[in-house]
């Protein structure tokens, strides 16, 4: 088939490419940024420059349709946060074109963590207590519990404030964009679940030992997670979900799992899967691979290598974790591709350019152009033209 993923900056876009790539398939990467990850990969036949969503979410769509007609896709798979913008895609996809996921009601209503809470709620389903920032409700949890704030519609942490019981709600807490959830103790489980039709087809459960900020850089897969993954299989089937889903779970001493947020898309457990199995499950092909790679324990050796450097006052956190570094696999280091792994440095400075000279922190950096706000659609204007990046890959 010939494939367009919609961002390539990011280890799991490139993890995804690959799988794709080693299954036959013909990859195409569409990314607002000029240089990307992906770029380089032997994976990716054409990389394609893109408006970013939150300049022009319908100007956005155009340039993927007209991606989409040039190229011939078969396929549109979304990767990350911009996977919000992409699920209003379909009705601009030609007959024939098919676009991996759900459309933009459902992944809305679940990408919005105030409304999975209440769908958590009304399924039976375990989750922290969850109100509006800017309600009565909001200030009586605070006021009772260790809380957390959060904007509604975030992302990788960002926003996110830890507080403790009796805490007031400061005035820039109560806006309508936040929320108030109980804060959970206990061990923290990630998932990621290729789905279809209400069907789970795989799914890897990690758990991160080394954090830049909030987003776990080093994880490992963990399989003591029954009620995990009974959690999951119950909320699949409930929505009828089909596509990429994430959760990220506390669970308490008793065992229970309580889901505090979803994510409908790719997250870091793609690098758990095995690639074979992967690219057969997107296809609809038989499986005739293990579902898990052999290792259990991958990094980004660059962000935990700066974990590391962030701790080198503290010699013994310095110590244990450079030895983490050099010891784990790297998600993006691949003999058969190394180029993304060598070139990873120039092949980012549309992130590291806002980082340096803007001050932006690098998780906001990679992530606020293709950021949702939970604005609704508005009505699409024409004409703009979709620009050809000067590197063209073949293999």
């Amino acid at each position: 088939m010939n494939i367009l993923l919609t961002l390539g900056r990011l280890a799991k876009g490139l993890e995804l490419a690959r799988s794709l790539w080693q299954a036959g398939h013909r990859v195409i990467v569409a990314d607002p940024f000029q240089m990307h990850l992906s770029r380089p990969s032997r994976a990716v036949r054409k990389s394609y420059r893109v408006t970013a969503p939150s300049q022009s979410a319908d100007q956005y769509l155009d340039d993927l349709a007209e991606i989409v007609a040039r190229e011939a896709i078969d396929l549109v798979i979304p990767v990350s946060e911009e996977a919000l913008f992409t699920s209003r895609l379909g009705p601009r996809l030609p007959k024939g074109t098919a676009l991996f996921g759900p459309g933009f009601n459902q992944m809305s209503v679940l990408h919005d963590k105030l409304s999975f809470a209440d769908i958590c709620r009304s399924r039976g389903l375990p989750a922290p207590e969850t109100h509006a920032a800017n309600t009565a409700a909001g200030r009586q949890l605070a006021a009772r519990s260790d809380y957390v704030v959060k904007p509604i519609h975030g992302c990788s942490g960002i926003g996110l404030r830890l507080r403790h019981k009796g805490d007031p709600l400061t005035p820039s807490d109560q806006t309508a964009d936040n929320l108030v959830q109980q804060r959970l103790y206990g061990r923290q489980i990630s998932s990621f679940s290729i789905t279809r039709n209400g069907q789970v087809l795989a799914t890897a459960l990690y758990q991160g030992d080394v954090y830049l900020g909030t987003v776990s850089v080093r994880f490992k897969r963990v399989d003591d997670q029954p009620r995990i993954e009974d959690w999951i299989r119950t909320f699949v089937a409930t929505e009828q979900y089909s596509g990429f889903i994430s959760f990220d779970f506390f669970v308490t001493a008793d065992g229970t799992p309580f889901a505090i947020e979803c994510n409908p898309r790719l997250t870091s457990g793609i690098h758990l899967i095995h690639r074979q199995t992967l690219a057969a499950l997107i296809a609809g092909t038989p499986v005739s691979s293990p579902v898990f790679k052999t290792r259990r324990v991958f990094q980004d050796a660059h962000a935990t290598l700066t974990v590391a450097c962030g701790a080198i006052l503290r010699p013994g956190d310095y110590f244990r974790t450079l030895a983490k570094v050099l010891t784990t696999k790297d998600v993006m280091f691949d003999w058969r591709d190394p180029a993304p792994f060598f070139l990873m440095t120039p092949m980012s400075w549309d992130t590291l350019r806002q980082a340096l000279f803007d001050g932006v922190p690098l998780t906001d950096a990679a992530t606020r152009d293709i950021l949702w706000s939970g604005d609704r659609p508005a009505t699409p204007p024409t004409g703009r033209e979709v620009r050809l990046d000067d590197a063209v890959h073949g293999h």
